[in-house]
């Protein structure tokens, strides 16, 4: 694919624990993984990107890591994993992995080593106060589950930091020692063989915490250190950004100005998925238009990852209040269905009312957009949620292979409940049935895929609106690259609309649907574009010659 492979690419998230158990113990692990590729394969997948795979306590579903060199033993070996990259890479697949280094577990050795003496060499690897900071209570992430950021340790007789939970005390990457250590992290997985990083919090790593001051200086230089040496041990390494900041601060993230890409390749579109979210929930791409008009121009190199749903909630703290009630009364109306005061714990099949039609439509919509799409596992069939598991586990279930005991997912008793019963239970939703449904959304979601991969300027190319008058609840946008053009047509309504696209007709060429919800008129002139209810047309408007 070339030193920017992650532009055309098509990534699938998953967590190894949930995803295949090979051995009958009731987690997931490496050699189920490896079982299923040809699966993913199938599916369209280019890239796997694996949350976090590190030895662990579990008190934050593996976000609590005592051990960066290692793989945690309920989900297999290191060889496990050298053998996963193989196996990967002869079936044209990547793989990146979580980069979960912004704290610790506070049973790391580093950490029960820094707290155990002020003469200990880690004791300035974490972020410490001698006395009670005045923004305690302030900055956090997980509001209703935390209640602090600082917090005291009888053993070290002192105060230390922790953005997230108490049990993950930050580390502080004001110290060089801390940056070399995890640039030698960096180059460990490099060298066995993953493609890249998926870089979990980013702002508050670049964030030099300083006690008592909850505006702390960012050092983006540590951003560029880390790409640099990242790329320097492999030419195309990614890093896949997590930063949900202000749109003003984005590009800092990309470059240090100008047309610099010099830090992260990858960034997810927090922006554009509260907005993708909300244009559903109104039926209306009003906001959606708005986000291609107000996207920052990143500089060459840098790329968009677009979402619908990742393994967190889906977060509307960019909305405002009254577009998050909107949002929320559509696809979040009861209490159990929110999480943190800004986001919900669902899954999209039953957001949607489980309505084939609006599934379609979101996916084909999110596919067309500049950027490369990320697909959370289990979507590709409709998976639902298990709202009576905690927070964002009710996402986070097993996945659905068949309708053998526990879903196929194990011969034992899984350590996370699978889905069962109802209309989006394991006996109803599951690879199995829908692989032998040619009318299934598995089927349609390898057609799409597909249809995807033969229309290279869709996310690597420039998307721009087309700008024509059209009825309530029509977008049309474009996708041009030095490939050629590719039109869309998407009808968020309920109503069959018409659009007038004929001020492109001088560019077109033999213009064809590549991919449509249902058989439509041909295309023709382009005047007269017709699309269903919660429909949607992709139109080759034309190709470049072959040069």
């Amino acid at each position: 694919m070339g030193d920017r492979w992650y532009q055309k690419a098509v990534v699938y998230c998953l967590d190894v624990d949930t995803f295949q158990d090979s051995d009958g113990d009731g987690v997931g692990d490496i050699r189920g993984l490896i079982g299923r590729l040809d699966y993913l394969a199938r599916l369209g997948v280019t890239c796997l990107w694996l949350h976090p795979i590190h030895p662990t306590p579990g008190h934050d579903d593996g976000y609590d890591a005592t051990d960066f060199y290692g793989v945690d033993p309920r989900i297999g070996t290191l060889g496990d994993f050298a053998e996963l990259l193989h196996e990967a890479d002869d079936r044209g697949i990547r793989v990146i992995i979580d980069l979960v280094v912004n704290h610790t577990s506070d049973e790391h050795p580093w950490f029960k080593s820094a707290r155990s003496s002020p003469d200990s060499p880690y004791r300035d690897w974490y972020v410490w106060s001698q006395t009670e900071p005045a923004d305690r209570k302030q900055g956090m992430v997980f509001p209703g589950e935390q209640d602090e950021t600082w917090s005291y340790d009888r053993t070290a007789k002192a105060w230390f930091y922790h953005r997230f939970y108490k049990f993950q005390p930050d580390l502080n990457f004001a110290n060089p020692a801390v940056r070399e250590e995890i640039k030698r992290i960096i180059a460990f997985w490099l060298r066995l063989g993953v493609s890249g990083f998926r870089i979990d919090a980013l702002p508050f790593i670049a964030e030099l915490t300083e006690p008592g001051n909850p505006d702390s200086p960012k050092d983006f230089g540590l951003v560029t250190e880390l790409r640099q040496h990242a790329q320097w041990r492999r030419g195309d390494a990614v890093l896949l950004a997590e930063a949900n900041v202000e749109p003003a601060q984005l590009v800092e993230y990309f470059g240090s100005g100008g047309d610099a890409n010099d830090r992260v390749q990858m960034l997810f579109d927090f922006m554009l998925n509260g907005r993708l979210v909300l244009a559903l929930a109104r039926e209306d791409p009003e906001q959606l238009i708005d986000a291609l008009r107000d996207t920052p121009q990143l500089p060459p190199g840098g790329q968009w990852a677009t979402f619908l749903r990742n393994h967190d909630e889906i977060d509307l703290s960019r909305l405002t209040t009254e577009q998050r009630s909107e949002v929320y009364a559509a696809f979040g109306p009861d209490e159990d269905m929110r999480i943190y005061d800004r986001g919900i714990r669902r899954r999209l099949a039953p957001m949607l009312g489980n309505d084939r039609r609006r599934l379609e439509l979101a996916y084909a919509l999110q596919f067309s957009l500049r950027g490369t799409p990320v697909l959370r596992y289990g979507e590709e069939i409709g998976m639902g949620e298990d709202l009576s598991l905690h927070g964002r586990f009710a996402i986070r279930t097993p996945m659905q292979w068949s309708t053998l005991p526990n879903a196929g997912f194990s011969t034992a008793t899984p350590f996370r409940p699978v889905v069962s019963g109802g209309e989006f239970g394991y006996e109803t939703v599951n690879v199995t049935a829908q692989r032998h449904d040619p009318t299934s959304l598995l089927a349609w979601f390898e057609r799409m895929i597909r249809t995807l991969r033969e229309a290279p300027e869709v996310g690597a190319g420039s998307c721009t609106h087309v700008d024509v008058p059209v009825p309530t609840g029509v977008l049309a946008h474009r996708a041009d690259g030095p490939t050629g053009c590719m039109l869309f047509v998407h009808n968020l309504g309920r109503k069959m609309a018409t659009v007038d696209l004929g001020k492109l007709a001088a560019e077109a060429v033999q213009p064809n649907d590549v991919l449509a919800d249902q058989e439509y008129a041909e295309v023709g002139d382009l005047s007269e574009i017709r699309v269903a209810g919660y429909g949607y047309r992709w139109i080759r408007l034309n190709r470049a010659p072959a040069g």
